[in-house]
């Protein structure tokens, strides 16, 4: 549709507050809009350490659409710098209320020229809609936008959320009836920075996940596995107050061959992000995930922290059914979904 009053777009001053707040207003504007109570986005003290902290691994760019000084519109480009340097990850968002003015594709426009000056050719991008909604995404807005404009839908996911405490019987119980079926290996638990002795087995692991689970008719490159810029986003973490709960299971040799990862958001007292979980492929039938996440449940739930009201909240492909058993044997339940999405050259 036609632009009826002309949008311009400028990169957003990442050391001005106010700026940075215009953009992350309208991000949780537009994701509020899209999914309600399920909307899961940053907070904006966690927004500025993000945008301010240098990073080896990855440089991000935020945009705004303005017309007559009022922002209507965001956008957003995140660059890989040691690892898929011919991609980019993109995104835009339009406020409800100045929609089917052409902002979204001028938006679009912007930031898909950002990432071909710097020689990206694969895009990424992402769409929600609540769960009730088709499981294709057919016809909602996020992904009948993006196949308009040459972004294919590769892989389906299932956003799920669990209250918490979790009780305490049913982890237990769980643990135990795992347990026989790896007594050959070690459980560790720790807070915070992954401990010296574990840290670049855990990074290797953590770098497969990206190939490991399913991604669909999607294309990615494994992730690089640099200790200093792991260290470093480490650090920022901390410093936006998120406090991440790890556990691993070791081999007989010591060797990092699961691990999963939930992170207390400290600016927000709703969630506990699910990040990661796998069993290396070798390691597999031993009942290592459940483990993993049962203990590491367990282990936050005894650390003193608050977690009155707060849920878990985590990501599946659809198609991911062990990992989907998982998580419905520790209580998870369907709540949104989400659509990973590429523009390949």
């Amino acid at each position: 549709m036609t632009v009826t009053t002309a949008m311009t777009t400028r990169p957003v001053d990442v050391h001005d507050d106010a700026d940075v707040a215009a953009w992350h207003a309208a991000m949780v504007t537009v994701e509020a809009h899209e999914l309600g109570e399920h909307a899961v986005t940053w907070t904006l003290p966690e927004l500025l350490v993000a945008l301010r902290e240098p990073r080896k691994d990855r440089r991000w760019v935020p945009y705004v659409g303005e017309v007559d000084g009022e922002v209507v519109g965001y956008g957003d480009v995140g660059l890989p710098l040691l690892d898929n340097l011919t991609s980019a990850e993109v995104g835009v968002g339009v406020l409800p209320e100045h929609r089917r003015h052409g902002y979204g594709s001028q938006l679009l426009r912007h930031v898909e020229q950002v990432a071909a000056e710097h020689g990206r050719t694969r895009l990424d991008a992402m769409a929600s809609w609540p769960y009730d909604g088709p499981g294709d995404g057919a016809g909602t807005p996020g992904v009948e936008f993006g196949r308009v404009h040459g972004y294919a839908l590769g892989l389906c996911d299932v956003q799920r959320e669990m209250a918490l405490p979790v009780d305490e019987e049913l982890l237990e119980r769980l643990a135990a009836e795992a347990a026989p079926r790896h007594p050959a290996y070690e459980l560790r638990t720790w807070t915070g920075a992954v401990p010296e002795d574990l840290v670049r087995g855990y990074v290797e692991l953590d770098a497969s996940l990206t190939n490991e689970a399913p991604t669909g008719d999607n294309e990615y490159e494994d992730p690089s596995t640099d200790l200093e810029a792991f260290r470093t986003r480490e650090a920022i973490l901390a410093k936006q107050q998120r406090t991440k709960f790890s556990c691993v299971a070791l081999d007989g040799e010591g060797t990092v061959v699961a691990y999963t990862d939930l992170v207390l958001v400290g600016h927000d007292p709703r969630w506990v992000m699910q990040w990661g979980t796998l069993v290396h492929r070798e390691h597999r039938g031993h009942r290592l995930g459940l483990a993993v996440k049962a203990a590491n449940l367990l282990a936050m739930q005894r650390s003193g922290v608050d977690l009155a009201d707060r849920c878990v909240v985590t990501w599946n492909a659809e198609v991911n059914d062990h990992m989907i058993g998982i998580n419905e044997q520790l209580g998870f339940v369907k709540s949104a979904r989400c659509g990973e999405l590429q523009k390949k050259p």
